[in-house]
């Protein structure tokens, strides 16, 4: 087990008659990249405004780096950085000044300079905000969030809008920041961002905290996988469905399309085998986190 960074305990909170958090209870572990998933209007930037001490709770415990936010936010911003989903800067403002500025304020605990090579922005530093592209301004606002040396970051839907590139460079970043044992909280979307980046993620809807695990647990839950391959004729699928496990084909006249439990597939491809069936484009599709998070949302809590 990790050192605890977050402890949050039936957590609430109210928008005069509307819920928005109605006991959401989790725990973040020191130096964990930690999602927090969910559709618009599930919870998700209440949460990590109450973490930060932004915003009030009703009602509940929390606890972030042994701090309660809402009486302690002083002694805890000092140990905090944090991008926000609405950040911006001022268009005339230059990289250069952004940085000694906000060095400045943090009470100069790194160099300004060492920071803007540390995230290849020193190239930039007489160049102004407004001419800054999508990636260029996500690697300012980073840099911008460890002037402190922080030991926990929160980031809120961080690379929405940024072009595939772009999105994986800032990926790169974040896990840089946590291989310098920064723990991270990231608000997110983007389900392929969760599964590469997260070691766990807890998934909200509609104020309430529906699972919470690792990306490859939640995947696995679903419990099947989608097996493709070409096949001359339907007829030499027959009987398939008799292996432990298969529970669906489908042929399109081209293709077979088979749903089947994880361990049947090895047994399945020993069938296609003694069939003398040797597809070469025989191919196993695992669902993805995204396929995880809509069946729950969807399907599960029906």
């Amino acid at each position: 087990m990790r050192p605890v960074a977050i402890e949050v305990n039936d957590l609430h909170k109210s928008y005069g008659d509307r819920s928005v958090l109605a006991g959401v209870t989790f725990a973040v572990g020191q130096g964990e990249i930690f999602g927090i998933a969910g559709r618009n209007g599930a919870g998700k930037t209440t949460t990590v405004e109450i973490l930060q001490g932004l915003r009030r709770r009703d009602a509940g415990g929390v606890a972030v780096l042994g701090f309660d936010p809402a009486r302690e936010r002083r002694r805890l911003s000092a140990l905090v950085g944090a991008q926000l989903q609405t950040s911006a800067l001022p268009d005339r403002l230059r990289v250069g000044e952004a940085l000694r500025l906000f060095a400045r304020l943090a009470g100069d605990r790194v160099q300004w300079r060492e920071l803007a090579r540390e995230w290849r922005l020193d190239e930039l530093l007489a160049k102004q905000f407004a001419t800054l592209s999508g990636g260029q301004r996500q690697r300012l606002f980073l840099a911008l969030t460890m002037v402190n040396e922080p030991r926990l970051v929160f980031l809120d839907e961080l690379t929405q809008g940024l072009d595939p590139l772009a999105r994986r460079e800032t990926w790169q970043l974040i896990e840089r920041a946590r291989d310098r044992g920064t723990t991270v909280v990231l608000v997110t979307h983007d389900m392929d961002e969760a599964e590469r980046l997260c070691d766990r993620v807890a998934v909200l809807h509609e104020g309430r905290l529906v699972t919470c695990g690792r990306p490859v647990g939640l995947v696995t839950a679903l419990g099947t996988v989608r097996v493709r391959f070409s096949s001359p004729s339907g007829a030499s699928l027959g009987g398939l469905t008799r292996i432990p496990g298969v529970s669906r084909i489908g042929y399109d006249g081209r293709m077979a399309d088979i749903t089947a439990d994880p361990v049947a597939v090895v047994p399945l491809a020993g069938e296609l085998a003694r069939r003398e069936l040797s597809p070469a484009d025989f191919t196993v599709i695992r669902p993805s986190l995204q396929d995880a998070v809509v069946s729950l949302l969807d399907g599960g809590l029906r």
